[in-house]
């Protein structure tokens, strides 16, 4: 007679195993895949610039505490990844209306061409790799990634 506990247990550390496995390979794949692609739009800005164009094209303006807080990082690195994007004309810097000792980022019309320009290139990839797959099944796995986006966003939030 077995445990039901322990057989579960046992299963679901087979499953979270398979998990971190999947998820360890979607990163090295997506990563390999974009790099691998002969297309110029995959390599018009790197992923940090991307991943803060994204944010402040959906959050608005921001100063450097908030964007770093949202995307979990440290202030010094958005810092200087911001101070790059500023020489790469892709952000610009405004007087804070909330603190007029500080400023805050705010993408520039290049740099949300550049991240439009990825973002179509990014989606028609994935629009290839996923040709054969039902509508059905990309909605789930759309539905799925935003899930585990936001409970690891969430746990992060929590540190």
């Amino acid at each position: 007679m077995t445990d039901d506990h322990t057989t579960g247990t046992a299963r679901d550390e087979v499953t979270l195993g398979r998990i971190e496995t999947e998820v360890a390979l979607l990163m090295r794949l997506g990563e390999a895949t974009r790099r691998g692609t002969g297309t110029m739009e995959h390599r018009l800005l790197d992923r940090a610039a991307y991943v803060i164009l994204r944010h402040l094209a959906s959050a608005g303006p921001q100063n450097v505490s908030a964007l770093a807080a949202k995307l979990n990082l440290d202030g010094s690195t958005v810092t200087r990844q911001v101070s790059a994007m500023q020489r790469d004309g892709l952000i610009g810097r405004t007087p804070d209306p909330a603190d007029g000792r500080g400023t805050v980022i705010s993408p520039t019309p290049a740099g949300l061409q550049r991240m439009a320009a990825v973002q179509r290139a990014r989606t028609r990839l994935y629009g290839d790799v996923l040709a054969a797959w039902t509508d059905d099944d990309r909605d789930t796995l759309a539905e799925m990634l935003r899930r585990l986006n936001e409970a690891l966003e969430s746990r992060n939030r929590r540190r």
